[in-house]
């Protein structure tokens, strides 16, 4: 079932008889955070992917930063010809990573700019490309990003729509420390473990089926892995 924020507190009050809702409102934004961050690090998640291409190179600047902000980078790509800026009606020419180093000896100036076809990371946010742009070029970058996390105004998102045992499980690990502050007679030292355990086995199965949406699965398929039909097919 899937849950929306009041359908989360509710399931978590339920967990946690002796939480009043006051005391969920002061912790719910650790708790949330804690189990948003720790999925999205842990799963390779699709629903993460974002393409943004409002940015663009400066002439003869071979400094790039990104228009909006991403936690991994996969691809980018410099939209050709010089002006577009839809990828879909230009050429994209998808540039190759490197390092400064290499940059610096191979285009060390403006000298040759042209189509900029390797690029090095500088910050999490930054980059250089080379040659250096001759134009302003469109930058269509493709990277992760983090979702806006779940809250009274922002009522559902992936993991409580699509992953919402993960997600409860995820906030119980938390909510098992927070709760310690209560003092030894309402503490359960197995609950914390217990909770974790659970939280592996379910992250365990949803990266199997993350794996399958990228056809990563057996022989690079979307098939569920087998464990009868070895060697696969």
């Amino acid at each position: 079932m899937s849950l929306t924020y009041a359908t989360y507190e509710a399931q978590i009050l339920d967990l946690i008889p002796s939480m009043s809702a006051a005391q969920f409102t002061v912790m719910s934004p650790g708790m949330i955070d804690y189990a948003e961050q720790r999925i999205y690090r842990e799963l390779n998640l699709l629903t993460q992917v974002v393409r943004d291409s409002s940015g663009a190179l400066a002439a003869s600047n071979r400094n790039f930063t990104f228009p909006s902000h991403f936690v991994v980078t996969e691809t980018i790509n410099v939209v050709t010809p010089a002006g577009t800026t839809n990828p879909e009606l230009g050429t994209r020419v998808q540039l190759t990573p490197t390092t400064k180093e290499v940059l610096d000896v191979l285009w060390s100036s403006a000298s040759g700019a042209g189509v900029p076809t390797f690029f090095a990371m500088v910050t999490d946010q930054t980059i250089l490309v080379g040659p250096w742009p001759d134009h302003a070029y469109t930058v269509e970058v493709i990277g992760t990003q983090r979702p806006t996390p779940l809250s009274a105004t922002n009522t559902t998102t992936f993991l409580t729509l699509y992953l919402p045992d993960l997600f409860i499980a995820a906030s119980m690990v938390y909510a098992s420390g927070w709760m310690r502050n209560f003092g030894s007679q309402s503490d359960d030292p197995k609950m914390a473990a217990s909770w974790e355990a659970q939280y592996g086995s379910l992250k365990q199965s949803a990266d199997v089926e993350e794996l399958r949406k990228r056809f990563s699965g057996p022989a690079w398929t979307s098939e569920a892995p087998s464990p009868i039909a070895t060697p696969t097919r």
